[in-house]
């Protein structure tokens, strides 16, 4: 059984979404050789790499499988691929951007980070000026809330955040966007650092323990573990301050 047969993907792919022209890219995929791999995009589908090599070990992989769009100033401007293959601590993920071209095909790949890929890929179906923006393909109920929204900010009503979190909820219900990635995105970065931070807490916990036995002894000893504010500092241990060079905050 070839390796391309034995991928297995995380998650299934969302529903197909964004402009109604692009929808007929489903069901194709489009593939290229770069750097010993190979690469093939499978639009609302997935993205897969394959090593092009003969030794036992080679690889080949899910980068991504499809989510949701990237949206900028009301255009679609790319297609995430998410939940791949495991990679370190995450899972592989890729962003295709849309670029106009003659003829339907991967042009380039890169990893900008480890683990994150970015591809273009180019097509007459986006040729047109207008063919990525975001407001004619909503549905009619959608653009009114959308018209509200430019309202409301105008008169002064809502703020720039509080206008672009209208738009994140008009997107996610309009299925361009995944519902809750945020709270997704949040969960895996505090698992990340749920580790270090149960280290930090069980060394700060050793620390107190052993202050605890220090000041205990002092105790013992009739030894004062803070220093009273009567008693004289030896000039030695007081910290100088160059005379030409001032201070953070020192407005001497």
């Amino acid at each position: 059984m070839s390796q391309v047969n034995r991928l297995q993907p995380k998650i299934n792919p969302a529903a197909i979404s964004g402009p109604p022209h692009l929808h007929r890219l489903a069901g194709k995929c489009f593939s290229m050789i770069e750097s010993s791999y190979k690469y093939e995009f499978c639009p609302f589908h997935n993205i897969t790499q394959h090593e092009q090599s003969f030794r036992w070990s080679a690889y080949s992989g899910i980068l991504g499988i499809w989510q949701e769009w990237e949206i900028e100033n009301n255009t679609f401007v790319g297609m995430w691929m998410k939940e791949g293959d495991s990679c370190a601590t995450r899972n592989r993920q890729t962003k295709v951007l849309l670029t106009c071209g003659a003829r339907h095909k991967l042009a380039r790949v890169s990893e900008p980070s480890t683990c994150i890929y970015w591809l273009t890929f180019e097509t007459p179906f986006v040729c047109h000026p207008q063919s990525l923006l975001v407001y004619p393909n909503l549905k009619e109920e959608l653009q009114k809330r959308w018209n509200q929204a430019e309202q409301s900010l105008y008169d002064g009503l809502i703020t720039q955040q509080g206008y672009k979190k209208l738009l994140k909820a008009i997107f996610e219900d309009a299925g361009y966007l995944k519902t809750g990635q945020e709270k997704i995105e949040t969960e895996e970065q505090n698992q990340l650092q749920k580790e270090p931070l149960d280290r930090c807490i069980e060394e700060r916990n050793k620390l107190s323990a052993d202050v605890q036995k220090l000041k205990d002894i002092l105790t013992r000893h009739n030894i004062s573990t803070f220093l009273s504010v009567t008693e004289e500092i030896p000039p030695s241990t007081i910290p100088q301050t160059p005379v030409n060079k001032r201070q953070r905050g020192d407005l001497g």
